[in-house]
């Protein structure tokens, strides 16, 4: 029965069945708030960006064969002063396609960080990439306020005419300062006076932050609550995606996985990889589990059950051997519609329930 609950129609078809149901006073806010989880349902995942370092030729060529969610070519801190030029150089000319490169991923999968704003390589860095049509998304680090991505506007809107799609660049804004924290809500709903860019996603740069706000960084990660909180919160309020820190100590994947899970409770889509063995975990973490997608699929069953008996709240057992139950309701259903939708997503196996 699950199953066709999960298919898109079929999913549509039992909330409006809900949607009917003579608790009127749920109706409204229901309709309101769980349109877009539905809308969203077979929406791409991206849980794993990988950086690629531009001065490597070799790492270039093998990034293609990735699995990675999103590849971030980086022009920026993998690429030393002295080769800034060439790895611009050696970028474009392996994006641009030719009979020498392999076929590259699709561009929803693509995006280059270039040189910060202060930097003597960023102009330069943003003239050459928007040459290259495939590019759709730009990683701008040290975005420390609306002025910064003004700054950005205005260089692209220069550059733009040249440009054979009229697309606005999607802008993943890194967040590594004190000021960039504070100025979060401008930064999260900036609009291009231009028109040439959105900010699409907000990314934390841990260790940038570090330095900048002289935390100390422990093996707790504690200290780093605060901001990866309102950092995915913000990202929540304004429809943007939430890209976590990197995880410095590559080498360990049982820290990875641990940053990982408190990534995706903080509310988390994804996650940055600085190393390909990186990415199976990242994308391995970031998705429901199977405990968490069959209490899904018993909340969704039981709902179907309460509505036809024109009840609202529901009670689930919680299978605790002791009888123990827990109430459902229009939350529980929406995120339970949720878990569900990333499920499927995924590709992971729901239950039927019956």
């Amino acid at each position: 029965m699950l199953s066709s609950l999960c298919r898109s129609k079929s999913y549509s078809f039992n909330l409006q069945l809900y949607l009917s149901s003579n608790k009127s006073s749920w109706r409204g806010s229901f309709r309101q708030r769980y349109s877009t989880a539905v809308a969203e349902e077979s929406s791409r995942l991206q849980r794993a960006y990988l950086y690629v370092p531009s001065s490597s030729t070799r790492m270039l060529e093998k990034s293609v064969a990735s699995n990675a969610d999103t590849l971030i070519y980086d022009l920026e801190d993998s690429v030393a002063p002295a080769q800034k030029e060439s790895s611009r150089t050696s970028l474009v000319r392996f994006l641009g396609g030719g009979s020498d490169t392999p076929k590259l991923p699709p561009s929803e999968r693509l995006s280059v960080r270039v040189n910060a704003i202060d930097t003597p390589f960023f102009q330069e860095d943003i003239a050459a990439v928007l040459k290259v049509p495939i590019i759709q998304t730009l990683v701008l680090p040290k975005i420390h306020s609306t002025e910064d991505l003004d700054k950005m506007s205005q260089i692209i809107s220069q550059c733009f005419s040249s440009r054979s799609t009229k697309t606005p660049i999607r802008v993943v804004a890194s967040i590594e300062s004190a000021r960039s924290l504070w100025s979060l809500g401008d930064i999260a709903t900036w609009r291009s006076r231009e028109g040439v860019a959105t900010v699409f996603a907000l990314l934390f740069a841990a260790e940038d932050f570090c330095a900048d706000t002289s935390i100390i960084r422990t093996s707790s990660r504690e200290e780093l609550l605060y901001p990866r909180s309102k950092i995915a919160l913000a990202t929540k309020a304004f429809q943007l995606q939430a890209i976590d820190m990197v995880c410095v100590n590559y080498k360990d994947k049982e820290i990875l996985r641990q940053e990982c899970e408190e990534g995706r409770r903080l509310g988390f889509n994804g996650k940055q990889a600085i190393h390909p063995d990186q990415v199976e975990i990242i994308q391995g973490t970031f998705v429901p589990t199977a405990k968490e997608i069959e209490r899904a699929a018993r909340i969704l069953h039981q709902m179907q059950i309460s509505h036809a008996s024109s009840k609202g709240a529901i009670g689930l057992d919680l299978g605790d051997g002791k009888g123990g139950r827990e109430m459902i309701d229009a939350p529980l259903i929406k995120q339970a519609i949720q878990t569900i939708r990333l499920a499927k997503a995924a590709g992971l196996e729901v239950p039927t329930v019956s």
